[in-house]
């Protein structure tokens, strides 16, 4: 064999093959349905994947609801700033630490805003969905065994004077930012990586700073409903539930207008739902 036909077979050999374009060849392998079925059908992937929504959706429920409860207990007094500023921290954090495994969604409404923007598959929702819920529900009963029913364990509520309908408009306000600013951070265009944590936590800490007297600044189902399973009291509950379901679909048609439709941003994808693989 000459010299040449030796070159040339040698680049036909695994190895040789370039580093960038064996990239590229897995980005597109992960565009694609197989991908995706490929990645969902890891057991021990998507097993990680829920309990890291389950472990951080409840440190999220028991800050965002702790800070009330534990001022209203009489250990101490916590004021409107540190009680709403705590949870954007908790998120900053929680998307630091395990935002690499499941995409850290930790709201029913940030994973239905990442499937309709094609980012996430549809079929893993319900199970997203499911933990998020197990995880705000068991930070209620937490707060409950260790406090007992003071200040409502936090629970979001109207504030004095406002009616039903104003709390729904508000929360569909401050949830259409929320998943805006998440959407934003995550796509190939303005993607930041981990500073992404800081755009959401400052967003969250912002909302509760000027809207919390009016809704609780709630913007995530289970944040509402975690509380009021454990109290058993679910007055006012479709307000959080509406409210930010409705805003996560106007983030969405913001996000398409702002950015074009979703589903080719591999960027976006990693974001929505980790890197673990």
């Amino acid at each position: 064999m000459s010299a040449d036909e030796s070159s040339a077979a040698g680049e036909l050999e695994p190895g040789s093959i370039p580093h960038e374009v064996m990239q590229e060849q897995l980005r597109s392998l992960l565009r694609t349905e197989a991908g995706w079925a490929v990645r969902f059908r890891d057991p021990s992937q998507e097993a990680r994947r829920l309990f890291s929504e389950l472990f951080g959706t409840f440190f999220l429920v028991l800050v965002a609801a702790g800070a009330p409860t534990v001022s209203a207990f009489g250990a101490g007094q916590i004021g409107r700033a540190a009680a709403v500023t705590a949870p954007g921290l908790m998120v900053l954090a929680i998307i630091l630490f395990m935002g690499k495994v499941s995409g850290a969604h930790l709201n029913p409404v940030v994973s239905i805003a990442f499937a309709l923007r094609k980012d996430f598959p549809w079929r893993r929702v319900p199970g997203y969905i499911l933990v998020q819920a197990i995880g705000a529900i068991l930070a209620g009963y937490f707060l409950y065994g260790m406090f007992g029913k003071v200040g409502m364990l936090g629970a979001t509520l109207p504030g004095k004077g406002v009616g039903d309908f104003q709390a729904f408009l508000m929360e569909t306000v401050l949830t259409l930012g929320l998943v805006s600013t998440i959407l934003g951070t995550s796509s190939k265009a303005q993607n930041v990586g981990t500073m992404s944590a800081v755009g959401v936590g400052s967003y969250i800490a912002l909302a509760g700073l000027w809207a919390s007297p009016i809704t609780g600044a709630s913007m995530n189902p289970v944040r509402s409903l975690g509380p009021a399973v454990a109290l058993g009291n679910f007055s006012h509950i479709w307000v959080y539930f509406a409210g930010p379901l409705l805003g996560a679909l106007l983030a969405v048609v913001v996000a398409i207008i702002l950015r074009g439709p979703g589903g080719l941003d591999l960027d976006a994808q990693l974001a929505a739902q980790g890197k673990i693989d």
